[in-house]
């Protein structure tokens, strides 16, 4: 053999192999705490995935409620739309109606002979006023 014994030898490379595994377990340690800092950042994201998920929930709910009491003011508003439409057009068709009335007695005063004015009625008071004031000139006359 040469100069080393085989024991030495043998120790040597059990040595280098305890090295290595020591540096291994280094290097395994800071990934594993690294995978736990990640762990926890990961629990955090997740907790927060939560409460935004429970936010956007919540907000959604109020949404539909929204919609639901639009939907229910809209269809109110269109029923008395409704109605004022129906409404208005028969107020067209009865004006329609009248100005047809009207073009047929404008045209029938248009076509038939001329008629005289009408004195307009003198009310009985008027008619004693009258009567006395005839009464009184023929008395004075007579005088």
């Amino acid at each position: 053999m040469s100069g080393l014994p085989l024991g030495m030898i043998i120790e040597t490379v059990v040595a280098i192999l305890l090295a290595l595994t020591i540096g291994y377990c280094v290097v395994l340690n800071k990934r594993l705490k690294m995978l736990h800092s990640d762990r926890e950042t990961l629990r955090e994201m997740i907790n927060d995935l939560v409460q935004a998920t429970t936010l956007a929930n919540g907000a959604i709910k109020q949404l539909r409620e929204v919609a639901v009491e639009t939907d229910m003011t809209l269809n109110a508003r269109l029923e008395e739309a409704e109605r004022f439409g129906l409404e208005l057009a028969n107020h067209v068709t009865a004006g329609q109606s009248v100005l047809e009335r009207i073009a047929k007695i404008t045209s029938a005063a248009r076509n038939s002979v001329t008629i005289a004015p009408v004195a307009p009625p003198v009310s009985r008071a008027e008619q004693a006023v009258e009567a006395l004031k005839t009464h009184s000139k023929s008395k004075g006359r007579a005088a």
